[in-house]
C-alpha cells in the first residue's frame, strides 16, 4: 500500500477549518441533561469466564433515552482497593465480545469497561447484545446514515451519549477510582473516545488509535472505503440532501469535539490508512486541546500499532498512574 496523503510534515501542521454549528455545546449539552435524567439503572452480575485471575461482570445500564446498553466489566481477582479504569469502545460492526476476552487491562492492574455499541455486533468476531430500540428513514445498510436527515435523529448522538454515560456507570462501580477514568478505543472506537473526551472533559485520559469519524468531509472525499463509503452511497441517491447532511455530520465531527478535549492523551496514526486516512487523524489530533503525544506507524495500514501500540498504552498508563 503506497502512501496516498499529505507529506508527514504537512499533517504535523495540517489544521484546516471544519464546519462548526453555532448551537454545537448547547446540542450536546441539552442532550447529556435529558440522558442523565433517567436513572442510571445500573445493575452488575458475575459472568461465566473461566478465568482464574480476573473477575469478570455483566453490566446493564442506561444510556441515551434511558435505553439499556450492555458491557463487560473486569479486575484482578481479589483486589478490593480501588483502582484506575480503562473504558474500551469498539471499532465498525463490533460488539462487546465475549466474557472471557477482557483480561488484557486486568492482568496489568486496571480496572477494564468494555461498551458495547447499540445495533453492532454483527462482526462475526465481536458479537454484540444491545439493540437500539430507535427507528430512522431509509438509510444504507450500515449504522452511518441512520437518521442522518437531523442531528436529532443521528445515530451517532444515540452512540455518544451512550459512550458518556459509560463514565457516569464506571464512576457509580464500587472499587474505580473516579478521577482515574481513561476512555479508549480504535476506529470507530477511537472516534467515540475523543467525543467522549469533550462530553466529559475531567475524565483522567484518552487513549485514540487511528481514529475514525475525524474530519469527515475529507474522508468521504477522498477515500471509497466502507464505511464512508455508506455516506457517499446515500448522497449519491439523496441529491438534495447534501447540505442538511453535512450540518448533521458537523456535530459529531472529531475534528469539532477534539478541541474541547483536555484530558492527557495518547494517539496513534497510520500513514497508509485508506480507511481512517491520516490527514483526518491529523485535523483533530492537531486541534486537541489538552496535553498529546502521537505514535506514527509509517508503513502500516489501518490495523495501525496492533499489539506494538498495546505495550505503548500499556507503558503511558503505568507512568500516568505511577504503578
Amino acid at each position: 500500500m503506497p502512501l496516498f496523503d499529505l507529506p508527514l510534515a504537512d499533517l504535523e501542521t495540517y489544521a484546516p477549518d471544519v464546519a462548526e454549528p453555532a448551537d454545537f455545546d448547547e446540542f450536546w449539552q441539552r442532550t447529556l441533561a435529558e440522558a442523565r435524567g433517567h436513572d442510571l439503572a445500573l445493575t452488575m452480575e458475575p459472568a461465566t469466564s473461566h478465568l482464574r485471575h480476573v473477575e469478570v461482570f455483566d453490566v446493564t445500564f442506561a444510556g441515551f433515552g434511558g435505553h439499556p446498553i450492555k458491557a463487560w466489566y473486569a479486575r484482578p481477582a481479589g483486589v478490593t482497593g480501588d483502582l484506575p479504569v480503562v473504558i474500551n469502545y469498539l471499532g465498525y460492526s463490533g460488539g462487546r465480545g465475549l466474557p472471557w476476552e477482557t483480561s488484557l487491562f486486568p492482568s496489568a492492574g486496571y480496572a477494564y469497561l468494555r461498551v458495547d455499541s447499540r445495533g453492532q455486533g454483527w462482526n462475526q468476531g465481536f458479537p454484540g447484545d444491545t439493540p437500539d430500540p430507535v427507528g430512522h428513514s431509509p438509510a444504507v445498510p450500515g449504522v452511518m446514515t441512520r437518521g442522518l436527515e437531523s442531528p436529532e435523529s443521528y445515530y451517532y448522538r444515540r452512540l455518544f451519549t451512550d459512550a458518556a454515560r459509560a463514565v457516569d456507570a464506571a464512576r457509580a462501580i464500587p472499587g474505580i477510582a473516579k478521577d482515574a477514568v481513561v476512555v479508549s478505543g480504535g476506529s470507530q472506537g477511537g472516534g467515540i473516545a475523543i467525543a467522549t473526551a469533550a462530553l466529559v472533559p475531567d475524565v483522567a485520559g484518552l487513549m485514540a488509535d487511528v481514529p475514525f469519524l475525524q474530519h469527515l468531509r475529507r474522508a468521504v472525499e477522498l477515500v471509497g472505503t466502507s464505511p464512508y463509503s455508506e455516506i457517499n452511497a446515500y448522497l449519491a441517491t439523496h441529491r438534495l440532501a447534501v447540505e442538511q447532511t453535512w450540518r448533521t455530520l458537523s456535530y459529531i465531527d472529531g475534528a469539532n469535539m477534539a478541541k474541547r478535549g483536555q484530558a492527557p492523551s495518547l494517539w496513534s496514526v497510520a500513514l497508509m490508512d485508506m480507511t481512517c486516512p491520516p490527514s483526518t487523524v491529523y485535523a483533530s489530533y492537531n486541534r486537541y486541546a489538552g496535553p498529546k503525544e502521537i505514535e506514527i506507524y509509517p508503513y502500516n495500514g489501518h490495523e495501525g500499532g496492533a499489539g506494538f501500540q498495546v505495550g505503548r498504552q500499556l507503558e503511558w498508563l503505568a507512568a500516568r498512574f505511577a504503578r
